[in-house]
């Protein structure tokens, strides 16, 4: 299957709600999958022609034990698949374009399903963004500072080299942001206020200090 277009989205997709896990249009998030119901959740996506994923943060509501979901998230294609000696799943998603909920669905499966609305993405099934504001030095600078701070490690050298949108995207993924942070960057319109988020992220947890938590 090449490029997806609108008219191949489904109206319903599974979701898989896991906090602090941030997929996004274009980038590939790898997953560790062991629970039943998640395996099962896999079985059946390899059977349908778009192979659809959604990941989705779960959002505490205070006074309920009940998980409800964020209003927005991204559907990834699976793309890599493996199964381990003792029936665990490693599996690839391919970020294809945000969602809104709409609706959960209920039905017969043991993992969630919702309606979903992708027409506020449209623009996520388009080519990679560019982000003609963004200064590159003093990001990288603020960047290795945090780095850092954080006592983690990186691929410099590719980090460099990486177009606007991997770069920035990447970093949304993996930099280690509270989940409520990592859903403004999933929720950011363009690239270039993704980019802003980030670098206020980054700044904000250097004035922190390393001892303290981003909340």
């Amino acid at each position: 299957m090449g490029i997806m277009k609108a008219a191949d989205l489904p109206d319903t997709t599974p979701v898989f709600p896991l906090s602090g896990a941030l997929l996004l249009p274009r980038a590939r998030l790898p997953l560790h999958i062991f629970e039943p119901r998640y395996l099962q959740m896999i079985e059946d996506c390899l059977k349908t022609p778009h192979r659809l994923i959604g990941m989705i943060q779960p959002r505490e509501v205070p006074g309920q034990t009940e998980r409800r979901l964020q209003a927005i998230g991204c559907a990834g294609r699976l793309t890599g698949f493996s199964e381990t000696e003792d029936g665990r799943y490693m599996i690839t998603l391919s970020g294809i374009s945000r969602f809104r909920v709409v609706a959960e669905v209920q039905g017969f499966t043991p993992y969630r399903r919702c309606q979903v609305d992708w027409a506020p993405f449209a623009r996520d099934l388009g080519g990679p963004e560019t982000d003609p504001g963004f200064r590159r030095e003093p990001f990288l600078a603020t960047l290795a500072r945090f780095f850092q701070a954080r006592q983690l490690s990186t691929d410099w050298g590719s980090l460099k080299e990486a177009e606007d949108e991997l770069l920035i995207n990447s970093l949304s993924m993996l930099c280690p942001f509270a989940p409520e942070d990592k859903q403004a960057l999933l929720e950011a319109p363009s690239l270039s206020t993704r980019r802003e988020t980030l670098m206020t992220l980054l700044e904000f947890s250097l004035r922190s200090g390393p001892g303290e938590v981003l909340q």
